[in-house]
């Protein structure tokens, strides 16, 4: 299967520590891809707002440019692009729309756009969970970990086929897969963070990230792993913006998926770029290490 990889806008930028992560453990793993060249954004949460046919101009674009390099499938690590390809895809399929956002191209798409999918579902699906254990070096045993997915990587269903839509499990099948044995039961893990509204309207932003932030601490979690760039600036980035709204205190480390995987992987930070969290992984990854040194000593006892 030839992989085409769309990193997205923010990949680039402000979640470049989520595009480290996510090479570092592609390469770890072996999972092979090309980047999709020349790729533009996506459009993001605004463009289909203004225009459907725009939203999907630029989306239909990076399929036809991944399907040039003869790509059988495109993999984003970012829900939002992945929504947004999916939906183009679809939508392309209607004759009379077809041509609307062909007028916008500079040449017309091809009849068959390769299908869009996530990082994790690519992982999941090509690496079994004997095969990432072998990776590991520095197991997630005793880690309590918060799963958070966020609103947009399993809904609509039908579109983006990731599960459950009210209760995914794959990041948790991952991590489980990385010695992780306190995944916790996040009730909250699809509810929406505030999104784009951080920008717009910070009080609502304030309190959707507030009450995922509130109920992972009462659950006493270690961290929350997530897989969406704009879930991880509104949990890591605006904490004292939830904590004010909530009239509390957070002190949550947000980390990826991704760089968690790569902690397991033994990975350096630099590698994961983990100094780029607002709130600091050091208590984390020294919590890993601390266990797995006792594990260790353990084992030397025991033989």
């Amino acid at each position: 299967m030839k992989i085409a990889y769309y990193p997205g806008c923010s990949a680039k930028g402000s979640s470049l520590d989520y595009e480290l992560s996510t090479v570092a453990v592609c390469n770890e793993l072996g999972v092979v891809s090309r980047e999709v060249p020349d790729w533009n954004c996506c459009g993001s949460t605004p463009a289909h707002a203004v225009s459907t046919e725009l939203s999907a101009a630029l989306c239909t674009r990076n399929l036809a440019q991944a399907a040039k390099i003869n790509a059988d499938i495109v993999m984003t690590p970012c829900p939002s692009c992945l929504s947004n390809l999916k939906h183009a895809r679809a939508r392309m399929e209607k004759p009379e729309f077809r041509q609307r956002v062909n007028e916008l191209l500079d040449e017309p798409a091809p009849e068959n756009l390769p299908d869009a999918t996530s990082v994790m579902q690519v992982i999941g699906t090509l690496c079994d969970a004997g095969k990432i254990r072998s990776h590991v070096t520095n197991s997630l045993a005793g880690i309590r970990i918060a799963p958070y997915y966020g609103c947009l990587m399993s809904r609509p269903a039908d579109l983006m086929r990731f599960g459950d839509p009210e209760n995914p499990t794959l990041m948790e099948e991952l991590l489980k897969a990385c010695g992780a044995d306190q995944v916790l039961d996040f009730p909250l893990k699809t509810e929406c963070c505030g999104a784009s509204s951080g920008i717009p309207h910070r009080p609502l932003t304030a309190v959707n990230s507030g009450r995922i932030l509130e109920l992972a601490t009462r659950m006493e979690a270690d961290c929350i792993a997530v897989c969406c760039p704009l879930c991880q600036m509104n949990l890591d980035l605006r904490q004292k913006q939830a904590a004010s709204q909530m009239e509390t205190t957070f002190d949550m480390p947000v980390l990826y998926y991704t760089q968690l995987m790569g902690i397991a992987f033994g990975l350096s930070e630099q590698e994961l770029g983990l100094e780029k969290l607002i709130v600091p992984a050091d208590r984390v990854v020294a919590k890993i290490r601390a266990l797995n040194t006792a594990a260790q000593i353990q084992e030397g006892v025991k033989a």
